[in-house]
């Protein structure tokens, strides 16, 4: 006889996160046959070729020498002001917009998503994505009583899809009185689009009409995870300042995360900052957010605050971790331009990459597709609609590789 004692909302079926199910997967090959003959494409965190996690060395070194208490201490409930200081910085860079900017200090960048999910939604809204997205956005949504809705990313010429974005939002608009959009750009999980200046110009237009001609709230959650690997600073950074100057009830949310940044995955730290028009707005999400920080997690950790204030506080360690990142971002890119050109070769569609951890194939049956992989010991996170592949993780060589064996697999299963 079965027996269930969870709270209904909370009663779920027992099933391993597909990601690191498939990771799992992989390193069981890599044990049978060896890990130079796998090709292990499913962690979204950067690898060295030889799949040793790579590790900002200047970061980790600012870390370690912090004193004891600086680490075993605990933050204030909003994050360490210096943080807070040093996290509008490594965010806006020279593209910090016009008007009132708050911050909550947040584990990673999913602390962020939680929050927006939870006060600037009632139980039972919808939450407005993109069609291809990170797949715990639903989780947290589901988690807390709301549900998740996409619009189509890309139109028939691979560009942002402006008019399904603006059906979607409309539709909720009608129905509710805030629409909480998130945006995962520049450098999207899972494709690698980046929205360009142009696109950032009609989006924005177009919300400001909906809050001000229908007398509605729209918070705009802009999930900048990957932006340190998404160009330079004007390419990654300069639709910022198209924040400024927009309607009180346009809120605009980022959430920052150190995880890519600084290759401080398990430190969980990142930051939940605002920016609004309005100064009592802005008030009230510092005030509401704090007291989340509080009923959630409490306290984020000290010692990557700390780091983060000394980075951003020192010219000299900022320009030697910026340094260290140019490598990285330099083997990130190289990665993914040899995949991008190998898929050109071979004929294997892809969605546009433009920078980032990730790219997407569009196909039919991925799941029976990713399973064909394996045969080839390539493995990959399978999804609705096609595969993701994380260049962030794979060789050169192995990236080549990849888009010839996964064009073959694909023409074997829907051939």
């Amino acid at each position: 006889m079965s027996v269930s004692v969870v709270a209904p909302h909370s009663k779920r079926p027992a099933e391993e996160d597909k990601v690191f199910a498939a990771n799992r997967k992989a390193q069981e090959a890599a044990k049978k046959v060896g890990a130079d003959q796998v090709i292990n494409s499913t962690i979204g965190a950067l690898l060295e070729d030889d799949g040793s996690l790579s590790i900002m060395q200047t970061a980790m070194e600012a870390f370690k020498n912090l004193p004891d208490a600086e680490i075993a201490a605990y933050a204030p409930i909003a994050g360490l002001p210096e943080f807070l200081e040093a996290a509008k910085t490594a965010v806006f860079r020279d593209y910090r917009p016009k008007g009132h900017i708050r911050g909550v200090a947040t584990p990673g960048g999913t602390g962020g998503i939680r929050h927006a999910v939870w006060n600037y939604m009632e139980p039972g809204e919808t939450l407005l994505t993109s069609d291809w997205f990170w797949a715990p956005y639903r989780t947290i949504a589901e988690e807390h009583g709301r549900k998740m809705t996409t619009f189509t990313l890309f139109d028939e010429k691979k560009a942002f899809n402006l008019a399904s974005f603006k059906e979607k939002v409309q539709e909720l608009a009608d129905h509710q009185e805030r629409v909480l959009v998130v945006l995962n750009t520049p450098a999207h999980n899972p494709t690698g689009y980046s929205l360009t200046d142009e696109e950032w110009q009609q989006v924005l237009t177009f919300l400001s009409n909906v809050v001000e001609h229908q007398s509605k709230k729209v918070i705009l959650y802009v999930d900048i995870a990957y932006i340190d690997f998404a160009g330079d600073m004007k390419t990654s950074r300069g639709f910022m300042k198209q924040f400024e100057n927009l309607p009180q009830n346009l809120l605009i949310l980022i959430g920052y995360s150190m995880s890519k940044a600084f290759t401080f995955y398990g430190l969980r730290s990142g930051a939940l900052l605002c920016v609004s028009s309005s100064e009592e707005v802005a008030d009230e999400f510092e005030s509401t957010a704090a007291f989340s920080n509080r009923a959630v997690w409490s306290n984020g950790t000290r010692g990557a605050q700390r780091v983060l204030a000394k980075v951003y506080g020192d010219p000299a360690l900022l320009e030697k971790v910026e340094a260290e990142r140019a490598g990285f971002s330099k083997l990130m890119f190289d990665r993914a331009r040899a995949f991008v050109d190998e898929a050109a070769e071979v004929g294997l569609n892809i969605f546009p990459y433009r920078a980032g951890f990730f790219i997407t194939i569009p196909c039919e049956n991925p799941a029976k597709v990713s399973e064909e992989l394996t045969k080839d010991y390539l493995f990959l996170l399978p999804m609705a609609k096609g595969l993701r592949f994380a260049a962030c993780a794979v060789s050169v060589e192995k990236c080549r590789q990849s888009a010839r064996l996964i064009k073959k697999a694909i023409d074997k299963v829907n051939g």
